[in-house]
């Protein structure tokens, strides 16, 4: 019943479900829990940044930030039409679906149409790809880019005269790597495709002119953000854990999904599809599923800049290397049960004669039954459900964690949410206010409603009209100056910054601990999780 369906939605094009199906499941997973009532830190910069005019995020890229500059111009139209949660996050569900659709139609050229359809459900099911469908980030999109890119780069391969395609693969790599610019290490997988697949020299021309526009695209970008490298200090050379760690990101946490992923990739790459040439599947997906990460990490060691969110778009040859080996495990199988039913009917046939007669005709028989086509398995069909199936048990397998990707909770400390309501029940209209770091603003830029009413003490030019994320703050002396003419302030901080251990680089930040250690006393505190809310009171003088 389901696979006369199948049928007739696809209406006679197998290769049109095979991409749909896909395209409709990433898209319920992406929409499952979407607006779940918190922004963590890197959306809330979204939020606030894509609500500035254009010329003020200009401005902004000027100093930080310019590695997603494209991204947040694409937003600002987007939540001028709402801005919140919901439409935040929602060209990100989109990117996930494209990419989901671009898997499919790999597995779908590359080998046949159900390797496309399990590739792009399982593509779909991953938790990596459900998370970062439902982040206002831009990784999403990158991932729908580069398989976009792909697919782009087999069909350009593939034809004689490929002008056109060649220059669409061109511009979908410059417009993806603009979003992101470590999407040009997908640039150094498709050569290792090239390579794999042997193909001729025009070929490799091609795609040289078409990766050194993209290339030149790029170039600014990449000048200006080497300038604004301190964004990325933050991260760590990877360690002995970061391959296992992006291995289960690739195939899903749960062993009972992981181990028998892995098997069905081994079983995809197999020397024998690659040692002699061609566009297989194992050739594009593989150096896509495994260079950028590779190389990333290499490069780390000595210049960090790896990051999962950063090579998201490698996931996409996972699943199908992952399909392309249940297709071969479903030929062997088939195979093996065809040689069964060879080797039974033959031996049924000599075994009915008597004689040296009978034994002949016997074996003329057997000749007869080895030049007669290979029976038709058991149903194409039921082998495809089989594999939809399993896929549906792996979501299942996945779903508590999925579950809880979907929480507030989820970010912790990042919720920003749960900041700005504890800063709600706290606060009061023109209460005098410190954020301890200067960073801690974003709660207040994200979630105004908790911090109705209350005065930045040390805000000297909000970002909007500064060029900066949160706002240039006054000097020390200035601040020392507005500090002195209050009695009470309220200090928003996150946790680190009220321990003594803690020197603050920045002297402004330097004096809000100094002042209100000196000359001021802890008189309230709310904690919650990721940040502290402290009321101070200006000390008494002694009676003298």
């Amino acid at each position: 019943m389901v696979g006369a369906w199948l049928r007739r939605v696809g209406g006679g094009h197998p290769e049109a479900v095979a991409v749909l199906l896909p395209v409709l499941v990433m898209t319920a997973v992406g929409l499952w829990g979407l607006d779940r009532g918190g922004m963590w830190r890197d959306e809330a910069v979204t939020f606030q940044v894509a609500q500035r005019s254009v010329p003020q995020i200009w401005h902004l890229l000027h100093t930080v930030d310019a590695v997603h500059g494209l991204y947040y111009l694409l937003m600002h139209p987007v939540l001028a039409v709402h801005p919140g949660e919901f439409v935040l996050r929602l060209p990100s569900v989109c990117g996930a679906a494209a990419a989901a659709a671009g898997v499919a139609a790999l597995g779908v050229r590359l080998c046949r149409p159900r390797v496309g359809l399990w590739a792009g459900l399982l593509y779909a099911v991953t938790p990596m790809a459900g998370h970062y469908a439902q982040e206002g980030r831009s990784y999403a999109l990158v991932a729908a880019g580069a398989a976009g890119a792909t697919l782009l780069l087999v069909r350009a391969a593939r034809t004689r005269r490929a002008g056109g395609w060649w220059a669409a693969y061109g511009g979908t790599v410059a417009v993806t790597c603009l979003l992101h610019e470590l999407a040009a290490l997908a640039l150094l997988a498709h050569a290792g495709t090239l390579a794999l697949a042997r193909v001729p020299a025009r070929v490799w021309s091609r795609w040289a002119c078409a990766a050194g526009a993209a290339v030149v695209a790029l170039a600014p970008l990449v000048l200006v953000s080497r300038g604004q490298s301190a964004q990325v200090a933050w991260l760590t050379p990877p360690g002995p854990g970061s391959v296992g760690r992006l291995l289960g990101a690739f195939t899903g946490p749960a062993l009972p999904v992981a181990v028998p992923y892995l098997l069905l990739v081994t079983l995809a790459v197999r020397p024998s599809r690659l040692r002699y040439g061609g566009l297989s599947l194992p050739a594009v997906a593989l150096p896509l599923t495994v260079v950028p990460p590779a190389v990333l990490m290499t490069v780390s060691r000595a210049w960090p800049l790896y990051d999962e969110r950063y090579v998201l778009y490698s996931l996409a040859g996972a699943p199908l290397l992952a399909a392309a080996g249940a297709e071969r495990a479903a030929a062997l199988i088939a195979g093996a049960r065809a040689g069964a039913w060879v080797r039974s009917r033959a031996r049924g046939r000599a075994d009915a004669g008597l004689g040296s007669r009978s034994a002949t005709r016997g074996a003329r028989l057997l000749g007869g039954v080895r030049r007669r086509p290979r029976p038709r398995p058991a149903g194409a069909t039921a082998v495809t459900l089989t594999g939809v199936l399993t896929v549906a048990l792996a979501f299942a397998v996945q779903l508590p964690l999925m579950r809880r990707d979907r929480t507030p909770e989820h970010h912790g400390a990042d919720n920003l949410a749960a900041v700005s309501a504890a800063a709600r029940r706290a606060l009061r209209p023109g209460d005098p206010v410190l954020y301890l770091p200067s960073i801690v603003r974003r709660s207040a830029l994200a979630y105004p409603r908790g911090f109705c009413g209350v005065r930045d003490v040390a805000l000297r030019v909000p970002g909007p009209l500064s060029g900066t994320l949160y706002g240039q703050e006054a000097g020390p002396e200035e601040l020392r100056r507005r500090l002195d003419r209050l009695d009470r302030v309220w200090m928003v901080a996150e946790p680190f910054a009220l321990s003594p251990s803690w020197y603050p680089h920045s002297a402004t930040e330097r004096v809000k601990l100094a002042v209100v250690d000196e000359e001021f006393v802890p008189r309230e505190q709310v904690v919650r999780e990721g940040v502290t809310l402290r009321l101070y009171v200006r000390r008494t003088s002694p009676a003298g």
